[in-house]
């Protein structure tokens, strides 16, 4: 069984090698450096011979090699096989990104646990467990951390230890269950994200006198390798100059350095407990920063401010708005208070019993009908709500116990406020109107509004009016 060779010698993309196994376009190797997928890190690209290799999965510890199509090689033949070295560069580039992350996060967050890890072409996610609300400012400051740790040129280690003797190092917590990829013959994969470099570059580097804002040490030290939380919370133990340890089975670069562009993206909820943050590496994040420092400077240039006060001036710019909306609100619904009682406007009576004749055996309701123009409907139904609403002035004849408010621009709205509703309904109203020239719409039986009716305000009104 060869297990996961890409992990110990990730920079290894052509070897030769021989053929033990085919069942259809499932190949087995001697030997294989090709990352096989598990825990969130996805499985090599490359070729065996002249075929494709467009999957790698782990049976039984041994890594299976899906082609493209059946080989035209056989069993016992030696091949030449070759990685897809952009990817495989790309995803130990993305999975040494998640552990900076994770060590950035143990220096800014409480109570820090491992809830998931995922390299995607265009975006790598870490699930952070934490108690430590993750908002628009952390990530900024997750995103200069590691950064930090990217220019620090901290090396990246990786060593195969005893499981007993790495059970009583503090510095290293695992899983067994949820880490099966770091964990071979009793011995366990540890990777360490260390200190200085051979330049002297990057020890502690930056400043935060410890872990966690408060000095606190995360309640897990991560591993990439899993989807689940590891340790126990009993705290880090890691020593100044240690950036991350991690039981791991993926594969990393040697160097920080390697790693390339980061940017941070963005964070989400996956699930109760969990935030998830997105970051891009390489192209990815070269795109993302372009993207930012083009909406900075477009900001800049038309707030007329520096960079440095566009946040600022930003929300000088949104108060201003605010308050003009307010004030236009409160104008439009003044307006349309005014055209409930304007020239438009007049009272009808509806409702009332007849013997078919025309004489009518008992007088209908007064209600007052009205033209408001192109006023935004949410202006118009504040104004009939008030106008016939208890708590409102009422209408301004007293014998008048519904108002109904025809407007629009392309298309007729109705809203229909009723002082009564227990005599004439507002829906009542409103689903006559719906009957007569379509639309639709709902509400109370004190409150309805509705629109998309096919006639103009005026041929509604004339309809209310014609008995």
């Amino acid at each position: 069984m060869s297990g996961q060779l890409a992990a110990a010698e990730p920079y290894a993309t052509r070897f030769e090698t021989e053929v033990t196994s085919i069942d259809g376009k499932r190949v087995w190797l001697e030997r294989s450096y090709f990352y096989a997928e598990s825990g969130g890190q996805p499985a090599d690209r490359g070729r065996i011979g002249d075929a494709e290799v467009v999957d790698v999965q782990l049976e039984d510890g041994e890594p299976v090699h899906v082609l493209a199509e059946e080989p035209s090689f056989r069993v016992g033949r030696r091949v030449l096989c070759s990685i897809d070295w952009s990817f495989r560069m790309y995803c130990m580039r993305a999975h040494t990104a998640s552990h900076v992350l994770y060590g950035a996060g143990r220096r800014l967050l409480e109570d820090l646990g491992y809830g998931g890890f995922d390299i995607g072409e265009e975006k790598v996610r870490v699930d952070l467990e934490t108690g430590t609300e993750i908002d628009d400012e952390t990530l900024i400051e997750l995103n200069e951390l590691v950064n930090r740790a990217v220019w620090e040129s901290r090396p990246v280690s990786w060593e195969s230890v005893p499981v007993a003797e790495a059970r009583e190092r503090e510095d290293v917590a695992f899983n067994e269950a949820t880490e099966d990829g770091a964990f071979r013959k009793g011995r366990v994969r540890i990777v360490t994200i260390g200190g200085k470099d051979e330049n002297g570059n990057g020890g502690n580097g930056v400043g935060t006198g410890g872990f966690g804002r408060n000095g606190a040490g995360p309640k897990v030290v991560t591993s990439s390798g899993g989807d689940e939380p590891i340790g126990d919370g009993s705290g880090s133990g890691l020593g100044d100059d240690t950036w991350d340890v991690a039981a791991c089975g993926g594969t990393h670069v040697r160097n920080t350095r390697e790693i390339g562009p980061v940017t941070v993206l963005g964070r989400s909820n996956p699930g109760e407990g969990l935030t998830r943050v997105e970051l891009a590496v390489g192209p990815a994040a070269i795109e993302r920063r372009t993207a930012e420092k083009r909406a900075v400077f477009d900001a800049k240039r038309t707030l007329g401010a520096s960079i440095a006060d566009v946040g600022e001036e930003v929300t000088r710019v949104v108060d201003d708005r605010e308050e003009l909306a307010d004030r236009v609100a409160t104008r439009e619904r003044q307006l349309a208070a005014s055209r409930l009682t304007g020239e438009d406007a007049c009272v009808i009576e509806r409702g009332g019993g007849g013997d078919g004749d025309g004489n009518g055996d008992r007088d209908g309701e007064n209600w007052l009908v009205a033209t408001v123009g192109d006023l935004p409907v949410d202006a118009v139904s504040d104004a009939v709500r008030e106008h016939t609403g208890p708590d409102g002035d009422g209408p301004v004849d007293a014998d008048v116990v519904g108002v109904v408010a025809l407007g629009g621009d392309e298309t007729t709205f109705a809203v229909v406020g009723s002082a009564a509703p227990e005599v004439q309904p507002a829906t009542a109203v409103l689903e006559e109107l719906g009957a007569e020239f379509g639309g639709g719409g709902g509400g109370s039986d004190r409150l309805a509004q509705g629109g998309g009716f096919d006639a103009a305000p005026e041929t509604i009104g004339r309809y209310l009016d014609r008995e």
